[in-house]
């Protein structure tokens, strides 16, 4: 019952909340780039390919209530999501980077950030991907709104 409770509270501004996370993640990731100079790899690119446009598309999406994006967002976010898993366990797994290794610029499996051991920036990459899918989600129009609409 909490829990229904708390997703209709949050349901009105999923679209806006989601939106807000596009922009810390996409705001973190040149932060991380172009003021302390951390190199990408070239699976951070390929996670920054499906994180940047959410937040032009969902800014829309949101001034304009429109909740028909929320299938195109949560497929961005999915497969960002899955990168950043598979970057994530190549920098935890070291079978996995020599599998695959990066053989251009910085290594995938280099740790930039490594906080208590296990927050990296493919992990903050993954929660913000989550994030925007729990809220995306949680901000479907159900088929009686539809209907009525």
């Amino acid at each position: 019952m909490e829990s229904n409770r708390f997703l209709a509270s949050i349901r009105p501004y999923a679209l806006y909340l989601a939106w807000i996370v596009s922009i810390v993640a996409t705001g973190a990731s040149l932060y991380l780039s172009e003021v302390l100079h951390y190199l990408p790899c070239n699976l951070c690119w390929f996670q920054r390919i499906f994180m940047y446009p959410q937040v032009i598309l969902l800014g829309i999406a949101s001034y304009k209530n429109d909740h028909k994006i929320i299938p195109y967002a949560v497929t961005l976010s999915v497969i960002g999501g899955c990168i950043s898993i598979y970057h994530y366990a190549e920098q935890k797994i070291p079978a996995l980077a020599k599998a695959l290794p990066c053989t251009a610029g910085i290594p995938c499996n280099f740790d930039y950030l490594n906080w208590f051991g296990f927050i990296t920036i493919p992990l903050m990459a993954l929660i913000a991907s989550i994030l925007i899918i729990v809220l995306l989600l949680a901000g479907r129009e159900t088929k009686e709104e539809v209907h009525e609409a």
